[in-house]
C-alpha cells in the first residue's frame, strides 16, 4: 500500500538536501511535474532534484522509511509514465550534469541528468561519440539501463555494450561502484534491467571514433515496393549504416511537399557512421527505390544528428513493441492497409534494422537478451484526450498482432503500460529468474518497482 509523506518527513528532507526540493505550492512545481509524454498528470508530493549521489541517497531512504512511492526521471520519456507518480516522490536527476571526458583513453564518466543531445554534444568536439537513441531530450540514465538502440547500433553495438563502469545507490542508500569485478552481478543487471536495482547516478562510457557521419532523412513515397525495398537494404547494410523505417502521415514539414501534407509516406532516418563516399554507395541503393520526396542526407558531425527540441512538446501517444524477421512485400501491405484504416493525426509504424555489432554479443552477457532478433517494430498512434485513448489502444493492438511473426520478446525501452505480460516479454525465460535473483539480492523490499517491474525471487521458489 502507498503511504501519503508527513509534513515532517519533507521538513527533515528538506534540511538535508543540497539540492532542490520542489513542492505543489512552489511556482515552478506544474512546469517540473510535466514528462515528456502528455497523458500523465500526477501530481507528486515531492520532487526532488539532487546535486550529487549523496542526495540521491537521502531520497532514497526516505522514501524506504516512509513506504511512499518513488519514481525515477532521467529524462521523462519512459512510455507508461513512470517517470512520475501520484502522491509519492519523484527523484529528478535533471541537475546531475557533470561530464568528464578522456579523449585519449576514449572513456567518459556522465552523470544521468544529462541528456542524449547533450552528451553528444560535448562528445563530438573529439570526434567522439557513444550511441544512444534517436531522440536527442532522452536522458542518459533511463536509456542506458534499458540497452539503447540508436544510430550507432549496428556499428557499436547497443548502449549498455560501451559502459564499463556505473555508480549505483541501491535500495539501503549505499553508494556502490559497479563495474566487471565490483559487484558483477549488478553490473550484468544494469545493463539492460532497467531501473530495478538502484538508482544510476553515473555511467563510464567507452567513446568510439565518430568524426563525421552520413546521415539526415530521406523521404519517400509509401508503397508495398519501396518499404519493402528499403527494409531488405536496411537488414543487408555494413555495419556502418543504421536505418529507422517510418511509415506514417506526412507531417506539415517545411522540407515535405505540401501536396504529402497527411499522405503516407517513408520517413526514412539514415545514419553512415563511416567514409562520406562509401557512405553515398551505401545509401544510393535507397535513393533508387523511388524519386525522394526529399531529401536531406548529407555529410555531418555526428551530434548534428539530433535536431533541436521542443520543450512544450507533450504528445499523447500510445504504442505497442515487437520483433520481427522481414518486411516482405505482404508485411508492407498490412501496414499501409492499417495505417489506411485509422484517422489519428499521427500514426507509424516504425521498424529498425537491428543486427550488426550488436548481434555480435551473446544473449547472456547483458541483461538484454534480444540479440539474435533482426528488426524491431514500434507501432504507435496519437491520441486527443482521455476518450479518445482506448479506440487508438485498440488499432495499435490489432496492428501490433497482424504484423506479429511468431517472434517473441519486447524491447523493454518501448514497453508500455502492458503489466506482467510485457515485463515477462522484454525478460524471458533465464535472463528474467537471474534478474529476479540479483533483485533481491539488492532490493529484497522492491522499493524501485516504478518501472517494468522484476518482482524479486522468493528463497525456495523458481
Amino acid at each position: 500500500m502507498n503511504q501519503s509523506l508527513s509534513s515532517q518527513s519533507i521538513a527533515q528532507l528538506s534540511t538535508r538536501l543540497k539540492g532542490r526540493l520542489i513542492k505543489p505550492d512552489d511556482n515552478d512545481y506544474d512546469e517540473v511535474r510535466a514528462i515528456f509524454l502528455g497523458g500523465f498528470a500526477c501530481r507528486p508530493a515531492v520532487i526532488a532534484r539532487p546535486v550529487d549521489a549523496s542526495d540521491v541517497a537521502q531520497v532514497v531512504l526516505l522514501s524506504r522509511e516512509s513506504g511512499v512511492a518513488l519514481a525515477i526521471r532521467s529524462g521523462g520519456h519512459s512510455g507508461a509514465g513512470h517517470s512520475t507518480v501520484e502522491g509519492g516522490i519523484v527523484l529528478d536527476l535533471r541537475d546531475l550534469k557533470t561530464l568528464d571526458i578522456d579523449p585519449i583513453g576514449r572513456t567518459a564518466w556522465a552523470e544521468t541528468g544529462l541528456s542524449a543531445a547533450e552528451y553528444t554534444a560535448a562528445a563530438g568536439m573529439h570526434a567522439l561519440a557513444t550511441g544512444f537513441g534517436d531522440t536527442g531530450s532522452v536522458g542518459i540514465g533511463g536509456i542506458t539501463l534499458s540497452g539503447g538502440i540508436g544510430y550507432l547500433v549496428r556499428k557499436h553495438g547497443l548502449t549498455i555494450d560501451n559502459v564499463l563502469a556505473a555508480e549505483v545507490v541501491t535500495a539501503d542508500g549505499e553508494v556502490l561502484h559497479v563495474d566487471a569485478s565490483s559487484h558483477p552481478e549488478l553490473f550484468w543487471a544494469i545493463r539492460g534491467g532497467g531501473g530495478n536495482f538502484g538508482v544510476a547516478t553515473r555511467f563510464c562510457y567507452q567513446l568510439q571514433p565518430v568524426n563525421g557521419v552520413l546521415g539526415g532523412v530521406l523521404l519517400l513515397p509509401a508503397t508495398e515496393d519501396v518499404i519493402a525495398g528499403v527494409m531488405e537494404i536496411a537488414d543487408a547494410a555494413p555495419d556502418e549504416l543504421s536505418i529507422i523505417g517510418n511509415v506514417m502521415p506526412a507531417p506539415p514539414l517545411p522540407f515535405v511537399p505540401e501536396s504529402m501534407h497527411g499522405k503516407l509516406v517513408m520517413m526514412i532516418l539514415l545514419c553512415y557512421a563511416g567514409d562520406a563516399d562509401a557512405g553515398a554507395r551505401a545509401v544510393a541503393p535507397l535513393r533508387a527505390l523511388a524519386k525522394p520526396l526529399a531529401d536531406l542526407v548529407r555529410p555531418m558531425r555526428y551530434p548534428e544528428i539530433y535536431p533541436p527540441d521542443d520543450p512544450s512538446y507533450h504528445p499523447k501517444a500510445i504504442g505497442k513493441t515487437l520483433f520481427i524477421d522481414r518486411v516482405d512485400r505482404g508485411t508492407a501491405s498490412t501496414i499501409l492497409d492499417h495505417l489506411h484504416q485509422s484517422d489519428a493525426s499521427i500514426r507509424v509504424a516504425q521498424v529498425r534494422a537491428l543486427g550488426g555489432a550488436a548481434a555480435r554479443v551473446s544473449n547472456d552477457e547483458t541483461a538484454f537478451a534480444h540479440r539474435g532478433q533482426r528488426m524491431l517494430v514500434n507501432v504507435a498512434s496519437f491520441y486527443d484526450g482521455p476518450e479518445d485513448r482506448p479506440r487508438r489502444a485498440a488499432w495499435v493492438k490489432t496492428f501490433a498482432a497482424a504484423l506479429d511473426q511468431g517472434r517473441p520478446g519486447a524491447y523493454v525501452g518501448f514497453v508500455g503500460d502492458e503489466g506482467e505480460a510485457g515485463v515477462r516479454a522484454a525478460y524471458p525465460g533465464a535472463t528474467r529468474a537471474r534478474l529476479a535473483s540479483i533483485k533481491a539480492r539488492y532490493d529484497p523490499a522492491n522499493l524501485f518497482r516504478r518501472n517494468q517491474n522484476i518482482p524479486p525471487a522468493v528463497v525456495g521458489t523458481t
